[in-house]
């Protein structure tokens, strides 16, 4: 339960992409008004312009496989 969460960053240097778009971050971290999910246990980001377009599928949990 008191377990830290791994940030993005942390295995390594890798951008943060877009689930959807496959826009980049450009950093290590996500910009925060990005959208992070975790889906089938795995973390998924989506940048502004996707999560505003499916604001009401995330809004209801759906999983991005059904927008």
């Amino acid at each position: 339960m008191d377990e830290q969460t791994p940030r993005p960053g942390a295995g390594g240097t890798k951008d943060v992409v877009c689930a959807l778009c496959g826009t980049r971050a450009g950093s290590e971290n996500a910009p925060p008004t990005w959208l992070c999910s975790v889906e089938n246990g795995s973390r998924r980001y989506f940048c502004d312009d996707c999560a505003r377009t499916h604001i009401r599928a995330i809004e209801g949990r759906l999983d991005s496989a059904w927008w």
